[in-house]
């Protein structure tokens, strides 16, 4: 069986900011201030994260330092 079955491919805004370690209010703004803006993604009404756009967008941000 496929282990990653208990995890999801979709964040809420308040899950995707705890993982990030930032606050929901920061979220929204590197989402719909920022340019270019974190990646989501719309679900009728609702505002939901990938959490490998997340983690891509870490990596993007990474600074300094050798690698």
């Amino acid at each position: 069986m496929n282990d990653r079955s208990n995890v999801s491919l979709l964040v809420s805004p308040r899950e995707a900011a705890r993982r990030l370690s930032i606050s929901p209010r920061k979220l929204w703004s590197i989402t719909f201030e920022e340019q270019p803006g974190l990646p989501y993604i719309r679900v009728g009404r609702l505002v939901r994260y990938a959490v490998s756009d997340l983690e891509f967008w870490v990596d993007r941000q990474r600074q300094g330092g050798s690698r």
